[in-house]
């Protein structure tokens, strides 16, 4: 399939340098040109804006950081919108507002452009083995022509729902795992409060119920109390928001959600925001005086 790739970040280049490998002919796009280099060398295509890359591409992803990148992308001036052909797909890999994926898909939708929300989870390992989690929504037929590319990126594709159901989707994965990295990190402190050897807790408690993936693959960071980029913790603050935004429209309360939102924002103004989101565990072991 003939594929235009625009954001080259932590998650967007390990995903297009897959769709590569799966055959597919990519053409890619970043506001910082530099970023595009090691997928070039790969064999992809250079675009100089957007509208340059949905040319002629059946499938237009964007992978980028938040709601106003994503508008300006695809129907800005140069974006996707000017660029692509009817009937062509558009599909949204970012993590922004329901109601903004929403607005943007009626405005590419009077142009004959179809979009998808297919907002994504698994870190930065899973976009770089292809083993993502990718939650959909959009037209059923236009997932089922998109699947060969979502096959490339993501191992769990999962089709929830109307456009913006996709983001709903993600809010909700973003809101459990602030739940559950907020235990992990208060599991940890305990043992290592306790003084116990922590590979061995993490061993027994990890093949009981506490599994999980974060206890898998997060709780040796807040052992070592080191946390190497993942996922920063910057964008899942800017995820939570947009979650309890869908929260209180709808009625929810999310009190464990905001509160690490809150810790979040702490973390951040102290110069601690592009860290991975594990550095939560900074303040339980600040509070045990670990």
């Amino acid at each position: 399939m003939k594929i235009a790739f625009i954001g080259m970040g932590t998650m967007g280049k390990p995903m297009a340098l897959n769709l590569l490998k799966a055959g597919h002919q990519v053409t890619v796009h970043n506001r910082t040109r530099e970023r595009e280099e090691t997928v070039v060398e790969a064999g992809a295509a250079r675009a100089n804006s957007p509208l340059e890359a949905a040319k002629g591409a059946e499938i237009i992803i964007t992978c980028v950081s938040d709601s106003p990148d994503v508008e300006a992308i695809m129907v800005g001036e140069n974006g996707v919108i000017e660029g692509a052909e009817s009937g062509a797909i558009a599909i949204d890999m970012s993590t922004i507002s329901p109601s903004v994926t929403r607005q943007i898909a009626a405005k590419l939708g009077d142009r004959g452009i179809v979009m998808l929300d297919a907002p994504i989870s698994g870190g930065s390992e899973g976009a770089q083995k292809g083993t993502l989690s990718i939650m959909v929504g959009g037209e059923v037929s236009a997932f089922q022509k998109a699947y060969p590319a979502f096959e490339a990126m993501g191992k769990t594709i999962t089709h929830v729902g109307a456009i913006g159901s996709g983001q709903i989707t993600k809010a909700i994965n973003q809101v459990i795992i602030a739940g559950t990295y907020w235990g992990i990190a208060e599991g940890m402190a305990l043992g290592l409060k306790a003084g116990l050897d922590m590979e061995k807790v993490v061993q027994a408690v990890g093949g009981g119920a506490a599994g999980s993936w974060g206890l898998t693959n997060r709780s040796d960071n807040m052992i070592q109390n080191e946390y190497p980029l993942g996922f920063r913790v910057k964008f899942h603050r800017k995820d939570l928001n947009i979650a309890l935004e869908a929260a209180r429209e709808l009625g929810v309360p999310l009190p464990i959600a905001a509160f690490v939102e809150q810790v979040e924002t702490g973390l951040m103004t102290r110069g601690y925001g592009d860290e991975d989101v594990s550095n939560i565990a900074r303040a339980v072991r600040e509070q045990a005086d670990i």
